[in-house]
């Protein structure tokens, strides 16, 4: 028989290396986006799949989920939102509502919520989350003016693969954007910074709020793309 002496590790290092792989493959360095909003059913998912879809298309390493403070568990998306998100690029409107959990916020590296009083809820349930928590509006309004403060561009034109540390790039983003809180001009109105709940509500005021998500969602994948772009 042919065995291997316990002196030649090759074969055991060669399935390391192939486990992994397999690892990186399954599971790639990825920033975990968490969107919460009531029910879970309108703007959280809208979001996610807007969100999602422009990081894919800008190469941004996102992993986004949502979930509700009060989600309507068993319900599905809205028709209104569902056919307002393939309306602006979204694949894939599949969707189970999930109900915000202290483990979800601890998990996640970014929190975005559809109004203050969300992210006030997120808050409460782990007082530490605070620092990753904003709003969506208030989180596209604060993010593309930090971007400048990582550093000038490196030589890539786009991001040629995601690695830790380009990971590292994003969440240094978003320390730079909680502590710039203050720094920032404020909206105009305090309820600028929240998305209205269309449930229920005619059709306008769904293209009106799916229009606001889809810009915000915008201006963060871009500002996430170019933070990629940066060097430390």
């Amino acid at each position: 028989m042919n065995h291997h002496s316990p002196a030649d590790p090759a074969p055991a290092n060669a399935l390391v290396e192939q486990v992994i792989s397999l690892v990186e493959l399954v599971e790639p360095p990825t920033l975990k986006v968490l969107i919460v909003c009531t029910g879970n059913i309108c703007r959280s998912p809208l979001a996610e799949q807007l969100l999602r879809a422009k990081a894919q298309a800008l190469g941004v390493p996102l992993a986004v989920t949502s979930a509700g403070t009060r989600a309507m568990l068993g319900h599905a998306m809205t028709p209104e939102a569902a056919a307002l998100s393939v309306q602006y690029g979204s694949t894939s409107t599949t969707h189970k509502p999930a109900q915000l959990t202290m483990s979800l916020v601890i998990e996640a590296d970014l929190i975005l919520t559809a109004t203050r009083d969300h992210r006030a809820e997120v808050v409460s349930l782990t007082p530490k989350a605070i620092r990753k928590t904003f709003t969506l509006m208030q989180f596209a309004r604060l993010a593309p003016t930090l971007v400048d403060l990582l550093g000038p561009p490196s030589s890539l034109v786009e991001p040629v693969e995601t690695t830790p540390e380009r990971l590292e790039l994003l969440k240094t983003l978003l320390s730079k954007t909680s502590e710039a809180r203050s720094l920032v001009q404020p909206p105009v109105a305090l309820t600028d910074d929240d998305v209205v709940d269309p449930y229920k509500q005619p059709q306008p005021v769904y293209d009106s709020v799916a229009a606001e998500i889809d810009r915000a969602a915008t201006t963060i994948t871009q500002a996430f793309a170019a933070a990629l772009k940066r060097v430390k």
